[in-house]
């Protein structure tokens, strides 16, 4: 038998804790202390998160020539980690201010929404990064727009069909027997949201190695076309290879010990080890606009012109994914 307690959180009939803070984390009689500590790191990372998202998601929207399919989808992926960085302080924020049950599963929702949308658009960013390569030639072209709009639009319905389950019913608020290593997310949807964070690091696995070979391959060409030295083409090699390794490390880091930890852990385990695999996922988010958006130099064009408190001048063209 469940019953809530004062603060929220829901302990069992002998006064056991039975779920952390905010997200509801499994717990063996933790201590408030540890669980705001931990909830406090969830919450500071969402702020940091929330800040460099939204000067990019500023930054996109406020320059015009910022439409090409490339920033469409760094958009996307702005957008999602921007909403995961406010849910986590709305959920630090509903936890300790607001504790009402329904808004913690709307929060929960919110949440596994955006995070999903992000993962998405990370593997949607990896198809128009080898699409840009293999197809080259064409595209530019009319339907490579079509094809951003479509890959957005599964990214998203899908993102949101996942966070819609647990408000729709698909929970474990009545049922506690049937809770995961996140309340109130039941075992088999962290099962689903696990396999999924594997299949998309799957995919963008195939998908780096083969931008890899074609990286290496165009490499060769354009060295022998030009007949550089042998060298050129090692150092134009090594840089791909890193930035594809780090892309490919930093996804894994983040998110592959959540994605174990849900697979293999259990309701009655300590909050601790949810929490720390939980954080490193989060800050996945965190690292994504350094990867992904303040590398760009047309986005670094108009930080640059922001912070001299200039009029940012629109850049002039824009880079093909390959050159990310």
């Amino acid at each position: 038998m469940t019953a809530e307690g004062p603060s929220g959180r829901f302990v069992d009939g002998n006064g056991t804790g039975g779920g952390g803070a905010g997200l509801g984390l499994a717990s063996s009689a933790p201590s408030p202390a540890e669980l705001y500590g931990w909830d406090v790191a969830l919450c500071v990372s969402g702020t940091v998160v929330s800040c460099e998202n939204a000067v990019v998601v500023a930054v996109l929207l406020g320059t015009p020539t910022f439409r090409a399919p490339m920033f469409l989808l760094l958009g996307s992926l702005a957008a999602a980690d921007l909403l995961a960085g406010l849910g986590l302080v709305l959920r630090f924020a509903s936890e300790y201010c607001l504790p009402f049950p329904q808004l913690r599963l709307g929060l929960v929702g919110l949440l596994v929404t955006a995070f999903t949308a992000s993962i998405n658009s990370l593997l949607a960013i990896a198809v128009d990064r080898y699409l840009s390569l293999y197809h080259a030639l064409t595209y530019y072209s009319e339907g490579t727009a079509t094809r951003t709009h479509a890959m957005l639009l599964l990214a998203w319905g899908g993102a949101l069909g996942l966070g819609l389950l647990p408000v729709l019913g698909w929970n474990c608020l009545d049922d506690a027997a049937s809770c995961g290593v996140v309340r109130p997310l039941t075992k088999s949807q962290l099962a689903l949201l696990a396999a999924s964070v594997f299949v998309v690091f799957a995919l963008m696995l195939h998908l780096y190695a083969r931008i890899c070979r074609l990286v290496c391959r165009h490499a060769q060409q354009i060295a022998l076309q030009r007949h550089l030295l042998a060298a050129s083409h090692y150092v134009t090699t090594r840089k791909g290879v890193a930035t594809l390794a780090a892309i490919l490390g930093t996804f894994a880091t983040c998110w592959v010990p959540f994605a174990v930890y849900c697979l293999l852990g259990d309701a009655s385990d300590t909050p601790r080890y949810a929490y720390l695999t939980l954080l490193p996922a989060t800050c996945n988010s965190m690292v994504n606009p350094v990867i992904y958006a303040f590398r760009q130099r047309e986005i670094q064009k108009v930080l640059w012109a922001m912070g001299c408190c200039c009029s940012a001048r629109a850049p002039f063209g824009s880079r093909s994914p390959s050159d990310v």
